[in-house]
């Protein structure tokens, strides 16, 4: 499309009320006037492909035109997914039984869809469990994902209920690595692997928080990022709202300073699974430590680019478009 298309494209579909409430919010935040804040916003849209949402999110008020040019924004995000990513081949990742199917060497855990199995396969496939993750097949960040102890169902009842509330794909409950547990027990806390022409391009760690049994942004967790050659975590993680954490408030575990176990095993399996569906060039990849290798939860087929370059996370206030530019250079 190019930065002109992108660029008309974003104002006949933006939401004017909100550019101008992130206005005002810069505007608090630096004293800087108004029509200034406004017309760099246009200037960062013009050169960078890059929203208001981007402008706020990574203060790019902040920086200046040689740090500009390493983000990648939304529009540069999009560009990448247009080159990379045939969408006709999508459905292999956004339907969860076929991923599930098609990766299932990378998967290590049992899991039943129930659309597709009878009551009896599912009574057999719960014997001997005491917990279960349910999952719909339809929705994304978190959402209808529920930890289910099975001894307080009856199995058709169970049954009959997740199908009526289309949460068709069951699960065993994935067992994380103790460091990861110790950080957070309640959820599992996915490894966010980012790959690019098969190279590993950003990893990030997210973590559950306040009970939840799912790590995801939306659902009140942190996120921080993990040095893609050592897997230590040198940076707090930050959750949706801005809050900075050294520590988890939960188990009070230091959150800087831990160090990825098995790491060069998590980028090996990610790249290996690139060849699963060769035509996703640019994928997201959710992987569980396990206590004794990773193994993938899902893949994601459209990478969101917003939790890749979060200040807080920033070398040198420097983003990532260079190492992605390297990658489409140099891939595998």
């Amino acid at each position: 499309m190019g930065k002109l298309g992108y660029l008309i494209k974003r104002v006949k579909n933006m939401n004017f009320d909100k550019m101008f409430q992130t206005i005002d919010l810069v505007n608090k935040k630096t004293n800087k006037s108004k029509i200034s804040i406004f017309f760099d916003i246009i200037n960062c849209g013009i050169k960078y492909q890059a929203g208001y949402v981007d402008y706020n999110l990574y203060e790019m008020y902040k920086m200046n035109k040689d740090e500009r040019k390493t983000v990648v924004t939304r529009g540069i995000n999009n560009e990448i997914i247009k080159k990379y990513n045939d969408m006709t081949y999508a459905y292999k990742f956004e339907d969860k039984a076929l991923f599930n199917n098609l990766f299932n060497k990378y998967l290590n855990r049992e899991w039943i869809y129930i659309k597709e199995s009878s009551i009896e396969d599912f009574k057999k496939y719960l014997k001997g469990k005491k917990e279960v993750i349910v999952k719909p097949l339809s929705l994304s960040c978190g959402k209808g994902v529920e930890k289910i102890v099975v001894k307080d169902y009856n199995p058709e009842e169970l049954y009959n209920h997740l199908m009526q509330t289309d949460q068709t794909l069951v699960e065993d409950v994935a067992i994380q690595n103790k460091v990861l547990s110790d950080l957070y027990p309640h959820s599992v806390n996915t490894l966010r692997i980012v790959t690019l022409n098969k190279v590993v391009v950003a990893a990030l760690l997210r973590v559950g928080n306040k009970g939840n049994v799912v790590d995801n942004f939306n659902h009140d967790g942190m996120v921080t990022t993990v040095d893609i050659e050592t897997g230590e975590i040198k940076y707090p993680a930050i959750d949706k709202v801005g809050n900075v954490y050294e520590v988890h408030p939960e188990t009070n575990v230091k959150i800087v300073g831990i160090k990825i176990p098995m790491w060069n095993e998590v980028k090996k399996l990610c790249i290996e699974a690139c060849d699963i569906v060769p035509e996703l060039g640019y994928a997201g990849w959710d992987v569980c430590l396990g206590e004794e290798k990773p193994f993938l939860i899902e893949g994601n087929d459209f990478p969101g680019h917003d939790l890749y370059q979060l200040p807080v996370h920033r070398k040198d206030n420097y983003g990532l478009l260079p190492e992605f530019e390297k990658a489409m250079k140099e891939g595998k």
